[in-house]
């Protein structure tokens, strides 16, 4: 009788300690979310199925989430700020959610914005956030640490086009010194195009030749679902940025998903000349100087993204295949891998694409600048950081998942349905793969046991 009761006892205490470590890690992923440091040690189990009414989503369970994640945007406290996105407006790609105003930090000129409370999933920027921005940018010299600190979890849109360019090492921190650098990048750009692209096919070789047709036919397929990329004006901006950076780096060329990288470059730096939706954005509103300042932008942006993942586009892809190696030996260490192998289907027939176009087709146009926001401020190490950013993509569908066969898993992984995802989803994928990152990363041996 008395070992019973102490085997009781122990279940008891058991299951209590279970549950405090669950809660533990809801409070830690609550504790992220708000802009707080995220511990050192994160106390999670396995899956459980079990429902926790914690007022948060369960980090544990893929597919559930919570109405609490729409009270992200306000601050704890004026040190604690949120941890999340910055847009307004979670159903259109939109720019035009500031009133915008002008005023000037030292030699660059900022516009300052009052935003709309969004009445959507997405939650209002949060002014302790935004002023922490402004403070930073205002600076005579950007701390890029602090600035990467405030973007991983959104960039206010009005802001976004100077934080990219800064996060990219393409603008310097100095303030002195940026606008004499933009002047000189941009035309050394424009003295690219002249040198490179506008030039007969006479004096281009069989494979720039090749090369320039895969282009122009790459470049109508961009986005395809927003009708904005298929202007004309857009569609040559593009064949010139990608051409001239495919001539500029003949150790991959162009492959086939570097268009896509491209748009969110594009989109932001033309919201700095054009308000409202993006769906009515009409170039002719551009000056020529103002259109080759955004593509010059582009160009140099997207050369610094690539620089660091270059080994992704060139011959066999080899950095792809590395990553998705990875996001195979994460996944079987969290979930669903056993029954997806049990299936035959390999990761590489979803996850190459992925990997390829950094999600961008994956999710809704008007969610990438904010996804990217968090790419761009991981820095150098943006693309380990992807792999568990996918790991939570895919797991999202974790019960789904265990019920398909192959052919069933193939559409669904090749066609995933967020096309009515809004902000509030994003967070709860990007918040998962800190949440792994910090458990796994720099503990190979976990994913291998």
């Amino acid at each position: 009788m008395m070992k019973a009761t102490r085997d009781e006892e122990r279940k008891k205490e058991s299951s209590l300690n279970f549950d405090w470590r669950l809660n533990q890690t809801l409070r830690n992923v609550q504790g992220l979310l708000k802009g707080r440091s995220f511990p050192g040690k994160v106390l999670l189990s396995r899956k459980t199925d079990d429902t926790v009414n914690s007022g948060t989503a369960e980090p544990t369970s893929i597919s559930g989430r919570s109405d609490s994640e729409n009270d992200l945007g306000t601050s704890q406290n004026n040190e604690a700020t949120a941890k999340g996105d910055a847009h307004g407006d979670g159903s259109s790609t939109s720019y035009g959610t500031a009133e915008k105003s002008d005023s000037s930090f030292h030699n660059e000129g900022y516009k300052a914005a009052e935003f709309q409370k969004s009445t959507s999933s997405a939650r209002a920027t949060d002014s302790t956030r935004v002023a922490k921005f402004i403070k930073e940018l205002s600076s005579s010299t950007v701390e890029l640490d602090a600035l990467r600190e405030l973007a991983w979890s959104g960039v206010p849109p009005y802001l976004r086009p100077t934080v990219w360019r800064l996060l990219l090492g393409y603008a310097p921190p100095n303030s002195d010194r940026r606008e004499g650098v933009l002047m000189r990048k941009r035309q050394e750009y424009v003295d690219c195009v002249s040198q490179y692209y506008d030039i007969p096919d006479a004096e281009r070789t069989e494979d720039e030749i090749n090369m320039l047709r895969q282009i122009a036919v790459d470049c109508p397929r961009t986005v395809p679902d927003v009708t904005f990329f298929q202007q004309t004006g857009i569609q040559a901006s593009l064949e010139r940025i990608l051409y001239t950076w495919a001539i500029r780096h003949p150790a991959s060329g162009y492959v086939q998903g570097i268009n896509d990288l491209a748009t969110p470059f594009l989109v932001v730096f033309l919201s700095e000349y054009l308000e409202g939706d993006m769906e009515n954005w009409m170039l002719s509103n551009l000056t020529p100087e103002n259109m080759l300042n955004v593509e010059a932008d582009c160009y140099w942006c997207l050369s610094k993204l690539l620089d660091g993942i270059q080994d992704h586009y060139t011959f066999a892809q080899p950095g792809i295949q590395r990553l998705v190696f990875k996001l195979k030996e994460l996944v079987r260490r969290i979930d669903v891998s056993r029954h997806v192998e049990e299936q035959g289907l390999e990761f590489l027939q979803f996850a190459f694409r992925w990997f390829n176009c950094l999600l961008i087709r994956e999710i809704p146009f008007h969610l990438v600048t904010r996804l990217w926001d968090t790419y761009l401020a991981e820095g150098d190490g943006f693309a380990d950081f992807l792999v568990y950013v996918c790991a939570s993509l895919l797991l999202t569908w974790s019960e789904q998942l265990q019920r398909l066969d192959f052919q069933e898993m193939v559409l669904l992984l090749q066609h995933l349905p967020t096309q009515n995802w809004t902000h509030q989803e994003l967070e709860m994928v990007l918040s998962r793969a800190f949440m792994w990152h910090a458990m796994f990363d720099h503990a190979p041996s976990h994913l291998s046991s």
